[in-house]
């Protein structure tokens, strides 16, 4: 009988990618997710059966526990960047991971892996980042042999960045962002899971690694590369601190005030901390070099996924060479 996978959040930005990276492995997948009815699109990933959406709350010890059953590895992928109602940033990264590790031990599953993020870092004063670092060393502690993949800001078709400021560009002139000059390591979504898939065959040490792409850019370089990768023109304004930390404790508290009925998908408080801290791989830090892989570029992927925000859409290059057209 072929191997199983257990991929909590298996139906997620990242998880997807590694569910239908394993299932191409010939693995059996359990997708371990809150509302596996709305996970059923990765069942074509492989033969009819191979790839299953299961229901499980990494919150709970018997949804995590059962989802786990008979797993030869466990990939968790559960991350949140709002906080909303019961799930917290301690609850969901440091607590789930805790949880998901510890059943690994006790079950004896051979393998697992762990997606953290950059800038994870207990004496962080961004909650985020401190749950995260919480989350490592839980995972570290029941699965010491376990690999942590630690990327930076991810891009692809699904991604919440790049759709979320293309999409934004609709609107007006003017494109409002905080933290232009904070650098990132954009990574391509896929090459991440091209890590986690060799940690799960166990191709690959455990430990952690740092995971970036093959430029560095600020964050208002990166919205320059969208911009001209949407063929629009639109003002760049990056929003000082002073004034940003207003808007973002606006939005919380509208958050709040409508007991989360109304998320807080703008800014917030936590992300403001986190944009005051670069995003890139540290220099000692193990990476794709050690995986052998050769991490994707930017302007190889943008342009699949980022020309419905132009202004012809899917005709912008037809549009632009009838221009050129002599009657």
């Amino acid at each position: 009988m072929s191997k199983l996978v257990t991929i909590y959040g298996g139906s997620g930005f990242v998880g997807r990618y590694i569910a239908r990276r394993m299932a191409q492995q010939g693995w059996r997948v359990r997708v371990a997710v809150r509302r596996p009815n709305e996970a059923l699109f990765v069942r074509p990933y492989g033969v009819v059966g191979q790839v299953e959406p299961v229901l499980c709350n990494i919150r709970d010890d018997n949804s995590v526990a059962l989802a786990m059953e008979g797993a030869d590895a466990v990939v968790n992928c559960v991350g949140i960047l709002v906080e909303s109602g019961k799930n917290r940033f301690d609850s969901v990264q440091n607590e789930g991971a805790a949880r998901v590790a510890r059943f690994a031990a006790r079950k004896g599953v051979a393998r697992m892996v762990h997606i953290s993020a950059i800038g994870a870092d207990v004496n962080s004063d961004s909650a985020y980042a401190r749950s995260k670092a919480a989350g490592e060393q839980a995972v570290l502690e029941h699965m010491p042999g376990a690999m942590i993949l630690r990327p930076s800001i991810m891009f692809g078709p699904e991604d919440a960045f790049f759709n979320k400021f293309a999409a934004m560009t609709r609107y007006g002139p003017f494109l409002n962002i905080a933290g232009g000059d904070t650098r990132f390591q954009p990574v391509y979504v896929d090459d991440v899971a091209r890590a986690a898939e060799m940690g799960v065959l166990g191709t690959a040490a455990g430990g952690i690694y740092e995971l970036g792409g093959p430029e560095v850019l600020t964050f208002r370089e990166l919205m320059q590369r969208m911009l001209a990768t949407i063929n629009r023109r639109r003002i760049i304004v990056n929003l000082p601190r002073g004034l940003a930390w207003p808007v973002a404790f606006a939005f919380d508290m509208l958050q709040a005030a409508t007991f989360g009925l109304i998320t807080n998908g703008i800014l917030t408080r936590d992300q403001l901390k986190n944009l005051g801290r670069d995003n890139v791989v540290a220099g000692d830090a193990r990476g794709f070099d050690a995986l052998g892989i050769e991490a994707t570029s930017l302007e190889t992927v943008l342009p699949e996924y980022l020309w419905r925000f132009r202004p012809s859409g899917q005709y912008a290059e037809m549009t632009a060479s009838a221009k050129n057209l002599r009657i």
